[in-house]
């Protein structure tokens, strides 16, 4: 067997994968087991293989956006799941941190790969929200939001909409921030306005909302004057680290990603000294559950640059010292994945449009993209944190209770 068929072999041991070579040969690996596919590659030239085992972090991921590899019997979604739920990241071995060479390097590299400077903030993000609104609008919700959904019912999820799944997210994510009529609200990292729009509509707050993607800042503020609410709803082009407050609640959702570990302490104490003395913050942010990492190597060049997921480890220091006190935290576990195929599936309807928008190269790559992110969030070491910060102990009431009454109201439950 080659180095490939040894590696393939040690990776997919439930479903069959039959990998089908240029010159005619082909093999298989694993056995038909329940629940998982069984699949066949096919690869178009005779280098493909040997550019997966010279980069495996980008061989099979630019052989299948380059129309060099297609796969029988299912999806890139059906084969990126099958490795992913062969090799589960609660399987895995515990990592040692007992090697000071191996920890002294591991640093370094962390440190090279989450820098990201205020220069380079506005290019990081227009490169991926800055893409066509018309591409957004056909596999997201009709509020387009581009985060996390809330399924309350995982059992029974397939009977919940994308659309209400979002909606019962921004109900959540009210219902924690314990907000009051005439509040002035910070979002940083606004998106197409839905967050802000809502708190606004279910809550009477004011609220002002501010992004880096000239695009979302288009949309958002004519959606503002559609409703008629542009007086108290506002957003504007501009970084966080150059607001000015004060303001009673500040709402993150999806922007922690793009901050960069270097300024963690810079978000936290700028966020710190925009609220009031009485403030509440709440961040809800995609992290990864085994440590400190890297970002990986398809989603640095393609997806996000600049982009780091954060472990809580990472999070919590960088708030630490700060005088913000956290005061609640939630690892949304499966959320994320049930979210994503939602898009995926979305994306797959709409495949003729969305060529049309770009061309078929830029659908293999979409596609990739969602289903390497659905995946690793059910089989992968990725969540979602939702963490609430405070400047005073008092601020908030003493349990959750508040939460649940307040997110059943909003949801007329």
């Amino acid at each position: 067997m080659t180095m490939f068929e040894r590696i393939l072999g040690r990776l997919v041991t439930k479903g069959t994968l039959t990998v089908r070579y240029a010159d005619g040969r082909h093999f298989t690996v694993g056995q038909s087991t329940p629940g998982f596919p069984d699949l066949a590659l096919r690869f178009r030239d005779r280098r493909v293989p040997l550019d997966i085992v010279l980069d495996p972090r980008l061989g099979m991921a630019e052989a299948w956006i380059d129309g060099r590899v297609t796969i029988e019997g299912g999806g890139i979604m059906e084969f990126v799941s099958m490795l992913r739920a062969n090799n589960p990241w609660e399987q895995g071995k515990s990592i040692s941190s007992n090697n000071i060479v191996t920890r002294g390097f591991k640093t370094t590299r962390q440190k090279l790969w989450r820098l990201n400077h205020r220069a380079r903030s506005k290019a990081n993000v227009a490169h991926h929200y800055d893409l066509s609104g018309a591409l957004y609008a056909l596999f997201l919700d009709r509020d387009r939001q581009y985060s996390c959904a809330y399924y309350p019912d995982a059992d029974n999820d397939a009977a919940i909409s994308l659309e209400q799944a979002q909606e019962d997210k921004k109900a959540h994510i009210a219902a924690k921030l314990h907000l009051k009529p005439g509040m002035k609200v910070l979002d940083i990292g606004c998106g197409w306005g839905g967050m802000a729009l809502y708190l606004h509509r279910t809550c009477g707050v004011d609220v002002t909302g501010i992004t880096l993607s000239e695009e979302q800042l288009k949309v958002a503020r004519q959606r503002a004057q559609d409703a008629g609410v542009a007086d108290h709803v506002r957003f504007e082009l501009i970084d966080y680290r150059d607001m000015q407050g004060p303001f009673d609640r500040i709402v993150s959702v999806g922007m922690f990603e793009h901050v960069g570990t270097a300024h963690f302490r810079t978000f936290f104490n700028k966020c710190r000294d925009l609220l009031t003395p009485e403030g509440v913050m709440l961040v809800h942010t995609i992290g990864r559950v085994g440590g400190p990492g890297i970002t990986d190597a398809f989603t640095q060049k393609y997806i996000f640059p600049g982009g780091y997921i954060p472990a809580l480890s990472e999070m919590i220091r960088g708030s630490e010292d700060t005088r913000l006190m956290v005061t609640d935290v939630e690892v949304l576990r499966l959320h994320y994945g049930l979210t994503i195929r939602e898009w995926y599936k979305r994306t797959m309807a709409h495949k003729a449009e969305i060529v049309a928008l770009y061309d078929e190269r830029f659908f293999r790559l979409w596609t990739f993209y969602l289903a390497g992110a659905a995946t690793v969030f059910e089989h992968g070491g990725m969540v979602n944190f939702q963490v609430q910060y405070a400047r005073d102990r008092r601020a908030l009431p003493i349990t959750r209770d508040y939460m649940v009454e307040t997110e059943a109201a909003l949801l007329g439950r």
